[in-house]
């Protein structure tokens, strides 16, 4: 197949591109510098030029597509009004392009609003609705279009897509500890995140381009819930500092932007995603990462 796929540089992105290349696929990769084209040139994919506001070359390059893979975002927490706006434009314009075609457009989506107090499953509809809700209602948006001849399926990613390189939230979790020289949880440390590791999320998300049905919902989820407490006590172990509580009013001062999210639970399962694509995570766990040195 002919995969366009945005975000293909990215932390996932560009181990999905890899993980298609490797299963035969013709990639096209969206490239806003000529850094990220030669990177893409070099693992063997090809180039589309632009970005998430060039809605018009997006179209073009999702017409000449036999599926789309939309893992962009820009995700500007100085300005999230921002980010979801031109989300929810970039999966409008994608899947009008590819509206009574039958071909498969997989979305990235979150975990972070869809259940309090258990872990949310496939079952879970998302809250967030129209283009002022999360990530710009993108998800229920795109849904619209299972029954207008595209092959919707929303890839909702763990909180925590871990590796070695990864600059996300944990390695903001990371970075705390070594400024401060403590390793923080906030509160009692019982909230937690869901975990997988990139190189299982970006061989899920082939597997969904490749036969999840219309409408599906996976969860991207290896490790259902990892406590906070559990995170900090392995970036103490190994950055060699104490472990303590931060009192939730004092998140934002000690971790961050990401002190916003570390108190929240984003625990989530995966059994249904696992029992339709057959899908078995191997690779190791979050915990596993961190004392290994993958945030060193």
């Amino acid at each position: 197949m002919r995969i366009f796929v945005t975000g293909a540089t990215g932390w996932i992105g560009s181990a999905v591109v890899d993980e298609l290349l490797e299963a035969g696929h013709e990639v096209t990769g969206l490239a806003r510098s000529a850094a990220s084209a030669t990177t893409l040139e070099g693992n063997g994919a090809l180039v589309h030029r632009g970005d998430l506001d060039d809605l018009d070359g997006i179209r073009v390059a999702a017409d000449r597509a036999d599926g789309v893979i939309h893992l962009a975002n820009k995700h500007d927490w100085a300005n999230p009004a921002e980010s979801n706006r031109a989300e929810r434009a970039a999966v409008g314009a994608i899947a009008e392009t590819l509206a009574g075609s039958g071909r498969p457009f997989v979305l990235a989506a979150g975990l972070s609003t869809l259940a309090t107090g258990r872990p949310a499953t496939e079952a879970d509809l998302s809250p967030a609705v129209g283009p002022d809700s999360h990530r710009g209602g993108s998800e229920n948006l795109a849904l619209e279009y299972a029954e207008k001849g595209v092959r919707i399926i929303s890839a909702r990613f763990a909180p925590s897509v871990h590796g070695v390189g990864d600059h996300g939230f944990v390695a903001s979790v990371v970075a705390a500890a070594r400024k401060h020289g403590v390793s923080g949880y906030v509160g009692d440390g019982t909230a937690a995140w869901a975990a997988v590791h990139r190189t299982d999320a970006a061989h899920l998300v082939r597997l969904g381009l490749e036969g999840a049905p219309t409408g599906s919902l996976l969860h991207i989820v290896d490790e259902e819930a990892v406590t906070t407490r559990e995170i900090a006590e392995a970036v103490g172990r190994t950055l060699g500092v104490p472990v303590a509580s931060i009192a939730p009013e004092k998140a934002a001062e000690h971790f961050g932007f990401v002190g916003r999210f570390f108190g929240l639970d984003m625990s989530a399962s995966s059994a249904r995603t696992r029992d339709l694509l057959a899908w078995t995570p191997s690779g190791p766990t979050l915990a596993e990462d961190i004392e290994a040195g993958a945030y060193a």
